[in-house]
């Protein structure tokens, strides 16, 4: 359940009021949605405790949200949560563009990448220190190394720096380095690793399992929020399906439904998506029309030489105009608007 605050309301008025239902084993979490202020509580909770809560000068009123996703879904925040690190927002009218290669593969790799995101638009760097892999016998990933290489190429050029995260024991590590962890598909529903992150303070990109349906996603994103972090951003990367002639299946349908259900930002990887590189382009540009916050994008100088998903890469020139149409179909969408 949520409580909404009376406008008017005191600082006095309302930290009374969360101490109560910091006294009563409760979480907080505040947010303003559309000029009101809320406060979610988290915990179990009944008709009794909801009564105590209306004797507080503070509370307007107390709501009840029926999704199992409570505090991610529209039903409590009905406007768009945007996401800002260093300065770059994620979410609401901006277009982000993360791009990077699969994995790191040496420092002049990733310093050379990063000055093309930069030189093109892009604002968030991508890359894999730590790689999960199908194979134990493929390359794994340089590291701590690798990271250090990723934050002196995001610092050279002004880029966020994004990386994925695998196991609860690499949080601290990984944190030193990385502005925004992410959560790779087959981590989605690891939920040891989502209440640490959830710990973390730090914004929370998260892929969509192999298999996993909208709900069991935003009940994932449930997990983060409710042990602190409100930085979640969706990823949708495609699910496996019974169609082999691609790597996975894109859910645009997800997108659009994803942006009715839940205020969080989301953003489409068409890399992961299709494992085609000739696909990621107008996959990319659909799910933004569908409604797509941004995109992630694995590039890489020669894809056919990368140490990992290659074929699903694109080279730096076809990154440049894709680049170019991604604005060029996020004017187009917002022209559809004035129809």
């Amino acid at each position: 359940m949520y409580v909404v605050i009376k406008k008017g309301a005191t600082k006095n008025e309302i930290d009374v009021l969360k101490q109560y239902i910091k006294d009563t084993d409760h979480g907080i979490l505040e947010v303003v949605d559309k000029g009101l202020k809320k406060i979610g509580i988290m915990g179990k909770s009944d008709v009794l405790f909801r009564d105590e809560l209306m004797k507080y000068s503070a509370v307007e009123r107390v709501e009840k949200i029926a999704k199992p996703f409570k505090f991610v879904s529209r039903e409590f925040k009905n406007e768009d949560t945007i996401i800002e690190v260093k300065g770059r927002k994620i979410g609401g009218t901006d277009m982000v563009v993360m791009a990077g290669p699969c994995s790191i593969e040496n420092k002049e790799m990733i310093m050379e990448i990063a000055k093309v995101v930069k030189e093109n638009g892009g604002e968030f760097l991508r890359g894999g220190a730590f790689k999960p892999r199908t194979s134990p016998y493929d390359f794994q990933g340089l590291g701590e190394e690798g990271l250090k290489y990723m934050r002196e190429a995001c610092d050279t050029h002004d880029l966020v720096m994004i990386t994925e995260i695998m196991d609860t024991r690499e949080v601290e590590l990984v944190g030193e380095y990385t502005d925004i962890f992410q959560v790779g598909a087959r981590n989605m529903q690891n939920f040891s690793l989502l209440k640490e992150l959830g710990k973390s303070g730090k914004p929370v990109l998260l892929k969509r399992g192999m298999s996993a349906t909208i709900k069991d996603l935003l009940m994932a994103a449930e997990y983060i929020v409710a042990f602190g972090n409100k930085e979640v951003i969706l990823c949708e990367r495609g699910i496996r399906t019974f169609e082999i002639a691609t790597r996975n299946t894109v859910d645009i349908n997800g997108i659009a439904l994803l942006k009715e259900k839940s205020h969080l930002p989301i953003i489409i990887d068409a890399s992961h998506g299709t494992g085609k590189r000739s696909l990621v382009e107008p996959v990319t540009l659909g799910c933004i029309l569908a409604g797509a916050d941004g995109a992630m994008l694995e590039i890489h100088k020669n894809p056919d030489c990368a140490f990992s998903d290659g074929d699903q890469s694109v080279d730096f020139a076809a990154f440049k105009l894709l680049s170019k149409k991604i604005q060029k179909t996020l004017e187009f969408k917002e022209s559809l608007k004035c129809l």
